[in-house]
């Protein structure tokens, strides 16, 4: 019954907290964006200020892409838990699952020293976040928006955790492969135009500086909806079907990405109302991608130039390609 009545209090007091810290970001407080401020210092994206004095030793991870780079960077007895929908690379199935909404004395009870969330969880779940803090669990949210700050992130959890080298030879290694792939396709004319699908249902694509559109850029792609407009800062972007028809002769390509919020088929593309006017569909050049390969923050990207490099020049990107990818 103490114990019950222990944990009331601690949850009244995290109220407490989130509460102050909505009115806070009510009143309009602006916050940094996640950041390398000394060799053992780190500001997250909610602002936090991190001092690393040794490594993390336990680690709850409840984004599949701090997960998965984890694991890249050679973690394994580390990770002492993952979040419900993580399942890549296949050792991670065999982690404890967490999640925001368990009670946070199931994270109590596992004894971790670091909570690695997104800022969506910071948004969406302060009272969970600040029970955590108040019990001396230190929790940072990162979740970068495009390539270069995806740099950043994993120099980051390799502060973190100790991996600062390996996280480094990742950034040589993935920036390495792509030029590889990039120097595949720099000497053809006539590069393929492509329209990239986030959302088919809202006729929604990607921001330019997105990892999608890296994505296809390296593997030597052009986007046509290159004047897309973001929303409200994310990685996807307004475009609507009168601007897609608009483009319709142009289009040499038509991906989709399949994933959490967008699950296309090649028969729902080419039975879109008008799409038999875009030249990708009338030639049956529709491709749909998963979202965890051109979307994520991780080593997988290049799996993804990959895939949609076979997808535009199968002559291409042939074995010397697979070979890149399998370095």
């Amino acid at each position: 019954m103490q114990q019950l009545r222990s944990v009331n209090r601690r949850w009244i007091l995290a109220l407490v907290i989130a509460a102050v810290w909505s009115a806070a970001a009510a009143a309009g407080s602006a916050v940094d964006q996640f950041r390398i401020q000394a060799p053992d210092t780190i500001i997250d994206q909610a602002g936090r200020r991190i001092v690393i004095r040794q490594p993390f030793k336990r680690v709850i991870s409840l984004y599949g892409a701090h997960t998965e780079n984890l694991f890249s960077l050679g973690l394994f007895n580390e990770i002492i838990g993952v979040s419900p929908h993580d399942d890549y690379p296949p050792p991670v199935r065999r982690k404890p699952v967490f999640s925001y909404h368990d009670d946070p004395e199931k994270f109590l009870a596992a004894r971790p020293d670091l909570v690695l969330i997104r800022p969506m969880i910071d948004r969406g779940y302060p009272q969970f976040v600040a029970m955590l803090e108040k019990s001396g669990i230190t929790v940072v949210s990162l979740q970068p928006a495009d390539v270069e700050e995806m740099f950043t992130y994993w120099s980051i959890l390799g502060i973190l955790t100790g991996r600062q080298d390996r996280a480094q030879r990742l950034i040589s290694h993935f920036k390495a492969s792509v030029g590889e792939f990039r120097r595949l396709t720099d000497a053809l004319i006539n590069k393929k135009r492509v329209y990239f699908e986030a959302v088919h249902s809202k006729m929604k694509t990607f921001a330019p500086d997105s990892m999608a559109i890296f994505a296809l850029e390296s593997a030597g792609g052009i986007n046509i909806a290159a004047d897309a407009s973001p929303v409200r800062n994310t990685n996807i972007a307004r475009y609507g079907k009168e601007r897609i028809l608009s483009r319709a002769a142009e289009i040499d390509a038509y991906l989709a990405q399949y994933g959490a919020m967008n699950r296309p088929t090649v028969a729902l593309i080419k039975n879109e109302p008008g799409f038999t006017l875009i030249k990708a569909v009338a030639q049956d050049h529709i491709y749909i991608v998963d979202e965890k390969i051109v979307a994520r923050p991780t080593m997988r990207l290049l799996e993804g130039i990959y895939r949609i490099g076979t997808y535009l020049y199968p002559e291409d990107f042939d074995d010397k390609a697979l070979l890149i990818l399998k370095k």
